[in-house]
């Protein structure tokens, strides 16, 4: 017996990802819509289309998202959803100049995550905000991404090396033909792996970090894990603690792949800091490093997941960053436009703020839509459509004032301004050079559709949506793996 599409929905992407559909102000069936078609919600007798706030909780709108986001950019640019109480900004351009008034749109509601992440700089603003931004930035970007790289090198080669040793579950074989599931292969570990080494935790912490980083990250997102979460961040507090004091007395280092000294780990660093005159606490440092790991690895999972997953969908894409892993920047960033795996940041109004005719009172809470922004059709060309070669979008180094040059504009995925995402940079390091290492490694790779989930065509593979790829089965030819395995990789570094 098939299966029905919402069930094929909820085994690929998880049951959580469906639940509560319809169930606030009242339940509502949205019928499943060929993609890039908005189902019928009504017209006013001026031919404006309505917007029902149930969709956004329905499997439709998380499978087939963009035309009804360009119905909110055409007709309701500030949208307020009464169903949970926010203000919805979806234009590129009212995005990115709300992102730079630090005063009426004052950081993220307080509170939101610092339970969990601890006393983090992005619920912090004004002078707070920037002396620890500057503090952090600074182990973030120029000499300190360089020196990251030998080890991200150097853990992509030990994780695709291992692959044949994996367990059938992840990785098959029939005759020259391997598939492997890349997220549980590759792509959930590989993140956290080199957060965790580049840190400056010692290796057995590892699989401490495992537990601290799946904890964290589920505790900030419900109350029913939230407890496990505050568990973890304490114990991660009480391992740091003692690392601290360790490190304060014997620095820890990082080392290029001929293990020569390149620098300190950021722990190390972060414990020679000072903030007025002040070493920084353990507690302090603890909440940097939860930042950190939250930053540069959920979002570096989701974007190798679904930047593998387009570039297989579109071969002459994926052939051209074969022959030229230059264009792995491009294909990044273009990923992070089209399929982000991060939705949005939410803000709170520090004082009555009208905009597109909308009163929005003092406090409320308003979500910059990052999917929207990046699909706005008044910035990008056919927007809905996996361009790496597109010529409207910035690809260059991650700036945190954005980009905007001749009608280049960057994605919205880490926003822009004085909040921009800490962990941009990690991300963008992690997802191109692993996947530099990973290309060489999987030739002739090409999506195993067997083994993915369909559309509601039966055919077509499931589009990503607003959803986060849970797994992806590529296919690759051995004969030749076992010649590339023991090229030497040459991996640049375009941010500074």
């Amino acid at each position: 017996m098939a299966e029905s599409f919402a069930d094929v929905m909820q085994r690929a992407i998880g049951a959580e990802a469906l639940e509560g559909a319809g169930d606030l102000g009242g339940k509502a069936d949205f019928p499943l819509m060929p993609l890039g078609e908005a189902a019928d919600m009504g017209f006013a007798q001026d031919g404006t289309p309505f917007f029902d706030p149930r969709i956004f909780y329905s499997a439709e709108f998380r499978r087939n998202p963009w035309p009804y986001y360009r119905i909110l950019r055409d007709h309701y640019p500030v949208y307020f959803n009464k169903l949970n109480n926010t203000y919805y900004v979806t234009r590129y351009a009212d995005m990115t100049e709300c992102y730079y008034d630090d005063i009426g749109f004052n950081t993220i509601p307080k509170g939101s995550s610092n339970g969990v992440l601890g006393n983090v700089t992005h619920e912090f603003s004004g002078v707070e905000h920037r002396r620890r931004r500057n503090l952090f930035g600074q182990h973030l970007v120029g000499k300190a991404l360089e020196h990251r790289v030998p080890a991200i090198e150097r853990l992509a080669q030990e994780m695709i090396e291992a692959f044949p040793s994996l367990d059938e579950s992840v990785r098959k074989v029939n005759g020259n033909v391997a598939s492997v599931e890349l997220g549980r292969a590759f792509a959930y570990e590989f993140p956290v792996r080199v957060v965790c080494d580049v840190l400056g935790f010692p290796k057995e912490a590892q699989h401490h970090f495992f537990y601290w980083y799946d904890s964290i990250m589920s505790g900030l997102g419900a109350s029913e894990t939230h407890k496990q979460g505050m568990e973890a961040r304490q114990h991660l507090e009480d391992y740091v603690a003692d690392l601290v004091e360790e490190r304060r007395k014997n620095p820890g280092y990082l080392y290029d792949n001929e293990g020569n000294e390149l620098g300190l780990d950021i722990i190390s660093k972060l414990c020679a800091s000072k903030i007025d005159g002040d070493y920084l606490s353990s507690v302090e440092i603890t909440s940097y490093i939860a930042l950190v790991v939250a930053g540069g690895g959920e979002t570096t999972r989701g974007t190798i997941m679904n930047m593998w997953y387009q570039l297989l969908q579109h071969p002459d894409q994926f052939a051209a960053v074969v022959a030229d892993d230059g264009l792995w920047d491009a294909a990044f960033h273009e990923t992070l436009r089209h399929s982000n795996p991060i939705g949005g940041q939410p803000r709170h109004a520090t004082f009555d703020v009208e905009l597109h005719g909308v009163h929005i009172p003092a406090g409320s809470l308003i979500e910059m839509v990052n999917f929207s922004g990046s699909h706005d059709e008044r910035v990008f060309e056919n927007p809905d459509n996996f361009n790496l070669f597109r010529s409207d979008l910035y690809s260059g180094k991650l700036l945190r004032s954005g980009y905007n040059k001749g009608g280049v504009c960057s994605h919205m995925a880490f926003g822009v301004g004085p909040h921009m995402c800490p962990g941009a940079w990690i991300s963008h390091q992690e997802a191109t050079i692993g996947s530099r290492i990973l290309a060489r490694h999987l030739p002739n790779a090409r999506v195993n559709t067997d083994m993915m989930p369909k559309d509601i065509d039966g055919v077509s593979l499931a589009p990503i949506g607003i959803n986060k790829l849970r797994d992806l089965w590529i296919d690759y030819d051995l004969e030749y793996a076992v010649g590339l395995a023991a090229q030497p990789s040459h991996c640049g570094l375009d941010e500074a």
